[in-house]
């Protein structure tokens, strides 16, 4: 089968995946990167985490504001964050490892709605076993020895959380808007995440686009029963521009309000990402980044509007 005639977007069964599906998993990941993930027997809990995030944001405004993040720490709710330095039309809560008391108590738990966190320390941990699951896929993908394996890793204690809510409308009110940047063109702007991998559920109002380097923009579906996969930052430099970092994006909603929920996979915060030496034929094509360094210039650029776009891997390239 040619790389033409394989699906934009494939599904792989995580459980048992086909060298078919590998194939087409490697293609994608050539092209876009994006693909499907299906037989994770997590379905159950992903119903579970639905129901609670709905709670979360149908809540009272009083409730997500008493939780609003701010530049000192940029965990729990936010509905004015810029992408490219625009606005997003969307709001957000996020959140890190809840099984570690250091970390967890940077997290900002509403306090009003009983049980919510145990929700969400539960998809935590299913999904941090999700994403190892996941990377042990792309390493028989890519065929690497044990040290290859060994470079491209991820930490459930430096990964994220995140519930999204795109309503149909401006989400800061009228009355708290003045001096903020424009909403953008796009509900969620152009970008890639900065990580390893993202494991993201999307309900099935659809929105979601990447770029692919054949096609242009191109749809990523929403299928029931999977999870979709899109690489970040660092699989490109450790790949050494094999694979693609996924630039994408989410248009406006027109018609229904749309849910989604990412798990950003991330390194260990004391990582530093460079191209996978057996990845180097013809010589590595980024430098060494710290990872600690590389996600706070991110997050901040996330926050505020520096004058200039977000960091980007490719400031890392070698010319």
């Amino acid at each position: 089968m040619s790389a033409h005639s394989l699906p934009a977007v494939p599904v792989v069964d995580v459980s048992n995946p086909s060298a078919t599906s590998l194939a087409a998993l490697d293609a994608a990941c050539r092209d876009h990167g994006f693909f499907l993930l299906a037989g994770h027997g997590l379905d159950a809990l992903i119903e579970h985490t639905w129901r609670e995030t709905e709670r979360f944001f149908d809540a009272d405004r009083a409730v997500r504001q008493g939780v609003v993040r701010n530049k000192e720490n940029p965990l729990g709710w936010f509905d004015r964050e810029l992408t490219k330095r625009k606005r997003d039309q969307k709001e957000v809560f996020d959140f890190v490892d809840p099984a570690v008391a250091g970390l967890d108590r940077k997290n900002r738990w509403p306090n009003e709605l009983h049980g919510f966190r145990d929700s969400m320390v539960s998809f935590f941990d299913a999904f941090s076993d999700l994403a190892q699951r996941t990377l042990s896929l792309l390493h028989q993908t890519l065929e690497l020895s044990a040290d290859g394996r060994a470079q491209i890793v991820s930490d459930r204690h430096g990964s994220t959380v995140r519930l999204n809510h795109y309503p149909l409308v401006d989400p800061v009110p009228d009355v708290e808007r003045e001096g903020l940047p424009d909403l953008g063109e796009t509900a969620l702007g152009y970008h890639t995440d900065p990580g390893v991998l993202t494991l993201l559920l999307q309900d099935d109002t659809g929105g979601l686009q990447t770029q692919s380097a054949r096609d242009g923009w191109i749809e990523v579906p929403p299928v029931r029963g999977t999870v979709v996969v899109n690489l970040g930052d660092c699989m490109q430099s450790w790949t050494n521009d094999r694979w693609r970092a996924a630039v994408h994006r989410v248009v406006p909603m027109t018609h229904k309000r749309r849910f989604s929920i990412p798990y950003f996979s991330n390194p260990n915060r004391d990582a530093v990402v460079e191209p996978v030496p057996e990845l180097c034929v013809h010589g590595p094509r980024y430098r060494a980044v710290a990872w600690r360094s590389f996600i706070q210039a991110r997050t901040y650029d996330n926050f505020t509007d520096l004058g200039a776009d977000d960091t980007q891997m490719a400031h890392y390239r070698i010319t």
